[in-house]
């Protein structure tokens, strides 16, 4: 599941006519920046939700052959988005899930948290990355982890906006829109809620001077 519905209001002026996800960095959209987080998983249902400049993003998801599913008439945040997009991704016991406004270097991240995943002891999974190597990220939340990898809320690790996640959480909320942090708050007490960090470098693409922020990492980290 490929978040990109929200309006990009901190990349103003740049989404008044462009949608976020296909602005432009390092010669590629931020979509395919997202897409190659992928790796070599044989994933066959990728679905991006749409809503600010929806025909564009139609458009950009029939080229790079993902379903979608549009939000209206309001936006649901990434959790009522997600469970809104459950029937076109066919009501999956555990999802990735990944924002589309970050760049990343090192190993493709689905791979890292694809390697990490225990459904016996997880309900999430979210690929974190310490502060050296969160480029344009003011890090004001996140996350800290045990010696197990369980998460509790510190502003220690930046979350990348990647993450497995089972489904039957976020189907028990009962808000039409709410933020996925909701779901994590209702994890965390549980000790099901844990943490893999991302071993090369992430840059938040948030902001327009983060695009040359993320060219920068990318022409020099590995």
């Amino acid at each position: 599941m490929l978040f990109a519905a929200g309006f990009g209001t901190r990349m103003r002026p740049l989404t008044n006519t462009t949608p976020k996800p296909l602005i432009s960095v390092a010669g590629r959209p931020l979509l395919d920046h997202a897409l190659e987080q992928i790796g070599a998983l044989r994933i066959s249902t990728r679905v991006v939700n749409t809503h600010h400049l929806a025909d564009q993003m139609a458009v950009a998801a029939s080229e790079r052959r993902l379903s979608v599913s549009h939000e209206t008439p309001d936006v649901l945040e990434t959790g009522g988005g997600l469970r809104a997009a459950m029937p076109v991704l066919g009501e999956p016991e555990a999802v990735f899930t990944m924002n589309t406004d970050a760049v990343w270097t090192g190993p493709p991240a689905l791979e890292t948290l694809a390697e990490a995943w225990d459904p016996y002891q997880m309900d999430g999974l979210l690929l974190l990355v310490p502060p050296d190597r969160a480029v344009g990220h003011a890090l004001k939340s996140g996350f800290t982890m045990d010696g197990f990898g369980r998460l509790r809320r510190s502003p220690t690790l930046a979350f990348t906006g990647a993450q497995i996640l089972k489904t039957a959480p976020v189907m028990a909320e009962t808000a039409p829109a709410f933020s996925l942090n909701r779901t994590w708050d209702r994890l965390l007490p549980t000790g099901r809620l844990f943490g893999v960090i991302h071993p090369g470098f992430w840059c938040d693409v948030g902001r327009p001077e983060g695009i040359a922020e993320a060219e920068v990492m990318v022409a020099t980290r590995v």
